[in-house]
């Protein structure tokens, strides 16, 4: 990839207050915010780790007056005066359902009421309800009650007085989202007699009266949970005599089928034996426990029912991502190693050979736009060549005096070319023309070049069918945490990648740090473009397309500045990403064409969309998941997967940097290098998107430059008596 904006002109900010960071800008950390607001509504709704599964010990029953706990299961505790005790009636069985509803089994709870022309009640939690809606909605539409059983299902007992409030507003906003009412009738979790009643449990009750809620307790217990056999549930559900009961069932919480089993024969016996199946206000002659909602209330729960609706839709979008994304890094990392492997032994097999060796002078052009800071030391960098050379430095208008820096080096064969500020493609055209040889090399003005860098670049012109050469740009500035990034993506991102698309013989990009040409080549394929903002991938896609090979140049090094600060880095791979998209977009009735052209067509464009495009876009969705398994778990998989994949990356930048004869101190910061990388090429990528389907055009960026790169290591300095060109240029300006 290119690796410096050169092309427009610096402008001068005003003084005043800082602008307004644009919205463009904004936009992509919005939506990977709102994202991770999703999950985490997802994991609030459906994790277990949030809910409070405490249960207390029995305590004494000295404060519970007497004939609360020798009365019914109903306990009105509402306004001022004594706590009423409630019986059902006799011949009157209010069957009621705790815990859901459940997907699975409450519609077969239902089914079975249906056929049989009873009715029940259900205490309904929020999580469950918030998730089920149109369960909830059946209930009440098949004429079923509804009761409150809390949101998270927690030990009321154990709660302080704004927890309990909690619990019920939120279970109450559950239920108003979903049928568009509310309730008055509570069930406590973990509750069951009212003779079980203690001092904890009565302040509690106590409280929900005041609150304005009926609590419902039970006289009667199947204890389906235990899943005892459907005949231990009937005979357990079965009251004795004609004796009124309120039995406790379940249609959440487990495996429920003995509780539907036992239904279809429960339901017609207690017919059959005079009694009735009724709701529990039916049952004692009260009110409807249900309340219609409207207004603002009833558009809370709507809105709060449909975001959890969409927290739902998009976690099983990111559930597919991230399994897309997990699959992509593992093969793409398999891939890598192996051709990148095969690579390596082919490149350094005593036999291997391009062809004859090239030792004829090569052009080298040196496209500037204000490089005062770097432009000597690149020059410099190329008289210390071992091969020979012309040089020539095309200054796009610079207005720093990068032109006359050149020229006070009084260098041979370095000559400048000077033209108005036209842009990159058309200083590298410029530079074509005036080049005296077949194989032109191409540099930044911010790079140097090794003594041997040039030699090893041509190298592979010796087989013919070779069209253009990729070299391996390496960060000098590295010393930096960003540039200690960067050096990573460099060595493990890109030279790691260039091996493995020269073996398939599809290489994307011939950087513009460092990079060769047959000039035959570049003619025939009209030379740089301008079509895109990434003329360096432009002009190589152009290069398969007309059947030329672009091969990798391991040996190659050139050292280039690398941005410093965060905002140049964005700068410089928001312009990569957008100039790629356009070039991938250029060239994509390549996938359509015969011969070179639709092989790489059908196999390098589709590697560089899904691999430089799509893939960094759901990228952080590891990290995102990372975060939803700490909070909501399993926390230890969690950590444990994205170990595995950073164990995987680790493993490939290690085995980069050995092929690259790194040190491998500076894979300490590659953990914390991927979680930060990732979000900015998300950001980057996004923002991307937006303003290519948007129609938005993106100007050439300058990025700042401090020239602190000065030679490439172990080089020295390059004397200006250096040669090793074998041709005699003049030294002065080329008008």
């Amino acid at each position: 990839m290119a690796t410096s904006g050169k092309r427009a002109r610096a402008r001068k900010r005003p003084r005043g207050p800082r602008r307004r960071l644009p919205m463009r800008y904004l936009l992509p950390s919005l939506i990977l915010v709102a994202l991770l607001a999703m999950l985490m509504l997802r994991g609030y709704v459906h994790s277990e780790i949030l809910a409070d599964h405490r249960v207390r010990d029995p305590a004494p029953t000295g404060q519970v007056p007497d004939h609360i706990l020798r009365g019914g299961p109903v306990i009105d505790a509402r306004g001022t005066g004594p706590a009423k005790s409630l019986d059902i009636p006799d011949r009157q069985l209010v069957l009621t359902f705790d815990d859901g509803p459940d997907p699975e089994w409450t519609p077969k709870v239902l089914d079975k009421l249906k056929q049989h022309n009873a009715h029940g009640v259900f205490f309904i939690t929020g999580t469950m309800a918030s998730r089920y809606p149109e369960l909830v909605k059946r209930m009440v539409a098949e004429g079923h009650e509804i009761g409150l059983h809390t949101f998270n299902h927690p030990d009321l007992s154990l709660q302080t007085p704004s927890r309990i409030d909690w619990e019920l507003s939120q279970n109450q906003l559950a239920l108003a989202g979903a049928a568009g009412i509310r309730s008055s009738i509570f069930r406590p979790p973990y509750s069951s007699f009212a003779g079980a009643m203690d001092n904890k449990t009565w302040p509690v009750t106590e409280y929900i009266g005041s609150l304005g809620y009926i609590t419902v307790l039970n006289d009667t217990d199947s204890e389906d949970w235990k899943r005892p056999g459907v005949d231990a549930i009937i005979e357990r559900a079965t009251p004795k005599g004609t004796k009124g009961s309120l039995v406790l069932m379940h249609d959440s919480g487990g495996d429920r089928s003995q509780t539907v089993a036992a239904l279809d024969r429960f339901l017609p016996d207690m017919k059959k034996r005079g009694f009735r199946f009724s709701n529990l206000t039916e049952a004692l002659g009260a009110p409807s426990a249900h309340t219609p909602v409207t207004g603002v209330d009833l558009w809370k729960g709507k809105a709060w029912v449909a975001a959890v609706a969409l927290s739902g839709n998009v976690t099983a979008i990111l559930v597919v991502g991230l399994s897309i994304i997990g699959s992509l890094v593992i093969a793409r990392f398999g891939l890598m190693l192996v051709l990148s492997f095969a690579h390596a032994r082919k490149v350094r097999r005593r036999d291997f050979r391009w062809g004859e060796p090239v030792t004829e002078p090569v052009t080298v052009l040196v496209p500037a736009y204000n490089e005062r800071e770097c432009i000597a030391n690149t020059v410099n960098s190329l008289t210390a060549s071992e091969h020979p050379i012309e040089v020539i430095v095309i200054d796009d208008g610079s207005n720093d005096g990068t032109a006359d820096i050149v020229e006070a080096l009084w260098l041979d064969n370095v000559h400048v070319v000077r033209q108005p500020n036209s842009g990159k493609p058309a200083a590298l055209n410029n530079g074509i023309a005036h080049a005296s040889h077949d194989i032109v090399v191409m540099m930044d003005g911010d790079t140097v070049f090794e003594p041997s860098t040039v030699r090893e670049l041509v190298q592979p012109f010796g087989d013919p069918r070779v069209g253009a050469v990729a070299g391996n740009a390496k960060v000098g500035n590295r010393d930096t945490l960003i540039g200690a990034w960067q050096h990573i993506e460099y060595v493990m991102g890109f030279n790691l990648d260039r091996r493995m698309y020269d073996m398939l013989g599809c290489m994307p990009t011939i950087p513009g740090a460092v990079g060769a040409f047959r000039r035959t080549a570049l003619e025939r394929v009209g030379g740089m473009s301008e079509d895109t903002l990434a003329e360096d991938t432009d002009i190589t896609m152009a290069m398969h397309r007309d059947g030329w090979r672009v091969v990798y140049a391991e040996r190659a090094r050139a050292w280039t500045e690398a941005p410093e600060s965060v905002q140049q880095l964005w700068s410089q791979r928001y312009r990569w990403s957008y100039g790629t998209m356009q070039a991938i977009w250029k060239h994509r009735r390549a996938f359509l064409e015969r011969g070179p052209s639709g092989r790489f067509g059908r196999v390098g464009l589709p590697l560089v969309s899904l691999f430089m495009v799509l893939a960094p876009l759901l990228a952080p969705l590891i990290d995102v998941f990372l975060l939803y398994g700490l909070v909501f778990g399993p926390t230890e998989k969690t950590i444990g997967a994205w170990l595995g994949v950073l164990a995987v990356q680790l493993v490939c930048a290690a085995y980069a940097f050995r092929l690259d004869k790194e040190r491998m101190t500076h894979l300490i910061s590659l953990p914390l290098q991927q979680i930060l990388y990732r979000q900015l090429m998300y950001v980057v990528l996004l923002q991307s998107w937006i303003t290519a389907l948007t129609g938005g055009r993106l100007r050439w960026q300058k990025l700042r430059r401090t020239g602190v790169v000065e030679a490439a290591p172990g080089a020295g300095s390059a004397a200006s008596s250096a040669s090793g060109s074998g041709v005699e240029k003049d030294r002065r300006p080329v008008a």
